[in-house]
């Protein structure tokens, strides 16, 4: 695979521990600065950060972003520094930034997807924007509609078209994850659907990790002949991400384990026949677990060599560093525990930081005035799960 389409974030992350010295310092460590400039044009007149916290060497600084969202679901960045977001039961697409509203990035609503059926956990889920959106002016969206779910490409404010269709739906296990990988391929997390027979049958689209091209044809090297699976025996996975040219996601298990996995071509996951580690050779052990009640992790995001998941019933963030070999680096460090309530979506921005959803407003939160937030995370002091 080649490089990933945004290498800013390791100068980023970089030039925030030098510049610790001249920010205001917190007693854990570098609070917010402002990020650096962007080439095209002047950082963003960002609110004023909201709230602290640190875990182990890790200190973070929290600011809104955004307030009064409904169960946001996706991020995904524009190429100007702005986001599109997701609204999982409105079928709402919103542009979040890049220009300044009195209580933080303004919001604009950009259009309604039509057909999606929000239910349970299905409605409109994950946004791609395409990496030649400068060009083409096209983005992605994953979406529950009676039928099944898909995935179907659009420029905004005009129709979508569906380009794959047949992903099986439910009240619970949509999956719902879209992403490009750093080979420029369009990649697709589904669920079970509520049915575990899916997961282990390749020629079925539940239970999987997809990889297609932009017209929604299977993509070129894909491991079984005329298919678009990428990987199966999965259960319900939300959140994949890259560091380098290594594929991560993270899954929500039934009653005992919630995982990150690497994910490699081909490779079985276990599901239904294994829950966290199984030492079972015919199935691929996930990197990191934790009980269900301390994750229920929907969103993944890295930067540099940190992977940060966003947690639902767990209500933190969770991050783990990874080696240059793409093992685990010491313990995973939790963050923002329980003071945001659930959090969704996360997304690393041009700038290095974290944009990070609540999704309070889910059902099963309990929300606050300003919910469903944005939030952006900016990290300092020393590597997550160093002891």
């Amino acid at each position: 695979m080649s490089a990933p389409p945004y290498p800013r974030a390791r100068r980023v992350r970089t030039a925030l521990a030098a510049s610790c010295a001249t920010l205001l310092l917190a007693a854990t460590g570098c609070s917010l600065g402002e990020p650096d400039p962007d080439p095209a044009g002047e950082p963003p007149n960002l609110p004023t950060p909201s709230a602290s916290a640190s875990a182990g060497d890790q200190s973070v600084v929290a600011t809104v972003l955004a307030r009064g969202l409904r169960v946001p679901w996706g991020i995904a960045f524009l190429p100007d520094g702005g986001a599109l977001v997701t609204e999982r039961d409105s079928g709402r697409i919103l542009q979040v930034g890049p220009e300044s509203s009195p209580d933080g990035l303004k919001i604009t609503e950009v259009q309604t997807i039509d057909g999606v059926a929000a239910a349970g956990e299905g409605g409109l889920l994950g946004i791609a924007v395409s990496p030649d959106f400068a060009q083409d002016r096209t983005v992605f969206v994953y979406y529950t509609t009676e039928r099944d779910n898909r995935i179907a490409r659009l420029r905004l404010g005009e129709a979508p078209t569906p380009i794959l269709t047949g992903i099986p739906k439910a009240g619970i296990h949509n999956g719902g994850g879209l992403a490009f990988g750093p080979d420029g391929q369009l990649y697709a997390s589904t669920g079970d659907a509520g049915d575990t027979a899916q997961s282990q049958d390749v020629k079925r689209l539940g239970g999987k990790i997809l990889r297609i091209t932009r017209e929604g044809k299977p993509a070129p090297g894909n491991p079984f002949p005329n298919s678009p699976v990428w990987s199966l025996g999965h259960r319900n996975v939300q959140g994949i991400a890259w560091d380098g040219d290594r594929m991560y996601a993270v899954e929500f298990g039934q009653n005992t384990w919630d995982e990150i996995n690497q994910i490699t071509k081909g490779k079985n996951y276990g599901w239904p026949e294994v829950e966290g580690r199984g030492g079972d050779k015919k199935y691929v052990d996930p990197i990191v677990q934790w009980s269900t009640d301390e994750a229920s992790c929907s969103g993944l995001a890295a930067v540099e060599r940190l992977l940060a998941t966003a947690c639902l019933r767990g209500q933190r963030l969770w991050l783990v560093e990874l080696t240059d070999t793409g093992t685990v680096l010491g313990q995973p460090q939790a963050l923002l525990t329980e003071q945001y309530g659930r959090l969704r979506a996360i997304a690393a921005a041009p700038d290095g930081s974290l944009w990070v959803s609540t999704s309070n407003h889910d059902g099963r939160g309990q929300p606050a005035p300003e919910d469903d937030r944005i939030l952006r995370l900016v990290f300092a002091g020393g590597g997550a799960g160093r002891s």
